[in-house]
């Protein structure tokens, strides 16, 4: 059975073009510098959010987590939202590798308070940690964006106290997407930068970490004390190449299916309650104001040829991405209707 996957854009598999290029990449070993596919995908990267250099790992996670480790001292403080990504689900990372505390504050939506974010900042007082990192989260994983000018009023705190931001960016095209300007123009605000190949834009495995040059050969070094050295990486470089030339571009069409989406959901059941303040990228999350057995609803959704995943506390999350199309979605309001009414 061919399934429709809604559970995330992480499920993408690499298209025809991308499997071609893997099969005909010129490799070499990457740990001595001399894979040329990767060597080129790293160019790409890096001119392509407007940094000095870039650096590719195996994930999200691996990304966040090489960065704090590149930024910061052990005992330092990182300055992050509470609710996004590297606090909820990198399962506490930043204390067994970078051995850091993380100080968290409360956004709306994930948008955080400049004036929030500088009062966390710590004086240089003997009993305190030092402030070692800003984290901003955009796309955010609640399925917001961060506006511009909010960017840049953290940028002017950053550089006011001399403190770095990295910016978990692993849906930053969907953001950039989102707010209809280039990516370099929230890239720009930051100091380094995480990217996923693998959400959304189709790749199989990876991820890029892009900052100034200074940054990223010292995070070489911390991605091989991660264990993240590889040898012919450049088969997965070919299909992160195809990634960032031919799938930023289309993202608009996800949001739009997202949307549309969103209102069938809307329409069709009126328990269910449709979090429209959170609909900017490629993800819709709603609430079952219904009494039903929520294990019972997954797993008649799956034999049903869709897969979802359970509800995280009372919200449900849907993602469209480029193997959900229109008929896709109407196939899942239809098997919806089934089940739940």
């Amino acid at each position: 059975m061919e399934y429709i996957d809604l559970r995330s854009d992480t499920v993408t598999v690499p298209t025809p073009e991308m499997r071609k290029a893997m099969c005909e990449a010129t490799v070499g070993d990457d740990v001595y510098g001399d894979d040329p596919t990767m060597n080129e995908l790293e160019k790409i990267a890096a001119q392509k959010v407007g940094k000095e250099a870039a650096l590719f790992v195996p994930s999200g996670t691996f990304g966040n987590q090489l960065a704090l480790l590149t930024h910061t001292l052990r005992g330092d403080e990182v300055i992050l939202d509470e609710t996004c990504h590297i606090v909820m689900h990198e399962v506490g990372a930043s204390a067994v590798i970078a051995g850091v505390q993380l100080r968290t504050f409360k956004s709306k939506n994930g948008v955080p308070s400049p004036d929030e974010i500088e009062k966390l900042i710590r004086e240089n007082d003997i009993h305190y940690p030092r402030t070692g990192l800003i984290c901003l989260e955009s796309a955010h994983s609640l399925g917001t964006v961060i506006p511009l000018d909010v960017m840049e009023k953290v940028r002017e705190v950053s550089l006011k106290h001399g403190i770095p931001i990295h910016l978990d960016g692993a849906r930053v095209f969907n953001a950039a997407t989102s707010l209809g300007i280039d990516v370099k123009e929230i890239t720009s605000k930051v100091d380094s930068v995480m990217f996923c190949l693998s959400k959304g834009l189709c790749a199989p495995v990876g991820s890029m970490l892009a900052g100034s040059r200074e940054f990223i050969e010292k995070a070489r070094k911390n991605r091989k004390l991660m264990g993240g050295g590889m040898r012919q990486a450049g088969i997965l470089a070919a299909a992160g190449i195809v990634a960032l030339e031919k799938m930023t571009d289309r993202l608009k069409e996800d949001h739009e299916n997202a949307k549309y989406l969103a209102e069938l959901l809307d329409n069709e059941f009126d328990f269910i309650e449709i979090k429209k303040d959170r609909l900017e990228i490629n993800m819709v999350f709603f609430e079952l104001k219904k009494d039903i057995d929520h294990s019972d609803f997954v797993s008649k959704m799956f034999e049903n040829g869709i897969k979802i995943n359970p509800p995280e506390g009372s919200e449900y999350r849907f993602v469209t991405h480029y193997y959900i199309n229109r008929d896709k979605i109407e196939r899942t309001i239809e098997v919806m209707k089934k089940i739940l009414k």
